[in-house]
């Protein structure tokens, strides 16, 4: 019995970047293929098999240490950019300023996609949804510098529609246009999970 099963939400790729040097900016650069490998998208920068650890990992490593790479795309929905973008009170936002990688439009609820779910290619590129991308401030003065006195507005704005983050299962090229299956896996939600919300 599979352990994934292919569902009947597709989307379509509308928009893909890469973000050549995050030490230097946040925003990534509009491209209109990308070619995936193991070790994410080529000329990403926040590409590699492994990775330094962060804010975000600090319950489990201490920061600095090297552990496996399960944010080289950060994926955005179409649908959620437009709620962000209207609760800012701007008529839209630009992925690019906050270092999107890979953009749908059709897929519901992205940002709550179970983990592990693959969003498939329709020519057979596969990523791996790692967990949801909690948002941070980072985007705030790229945001600031488009749009002034909006920056401050994302972090709350793009609570529970900050898209996901995920990694490379299948090699393959992504293209402007290409379609999306959704495949989720067939695993009830953990019945703990409550307790340790709330605990």
């Amino acid at each position: 019995m599979s352990a994934l099963k292919r569902t009947r939400f597709t989307g379509t790729i509308t928009w893909l970047g890469i973000v050549t040097d995050r030490d230097v900016a946040l925003p990534s650069d509009p491209v209109q293929t990308i070619t995936a490998t193991f070790a994410g998208p080529m000329g990403e920068a926040h590409g590699g098999l492994t990775r330094p650890s962060c804010s975000r990992v600090k319950g489990q490593y201490p920061r600095g240490t090297t552990i496996r790479n399960v944010r080289q795309f950060s994926v955005l929905s179409v649908e959620d950019l437009a709620a962000i973008a209207a609760d800012m009170g701007l008529p839209s936002l630009d992925p690019a300023l906050l270092g999107a990688t890979l953009v749908i439009e059709g897929i519901p609820d992205l940002t709550h996609l179970p983990p592990s779910s693959r969003l498939q290619a329709a020519g057979g590129c596969t990523l791996v949804v790692d967990m949801e991308n909690r948002p941070c401030t980072l985007p705030a003065r790229p945001i600031e510098n488009r749009h002034p006195t909006f920056g401050k507005a994302f972090k709350p704005a793009a609570k529970d529609r900050r898209g996901v983050t995920a990694w490379v299962e299948r090699e393959g090229t992504l293209t402007v246009g290409e379609t999306i299956t959704l495949h989720i896996p067939d695993q009830p939600v953990w019945a703990h999970l409550d307790n340790v919300r709330h605990g």
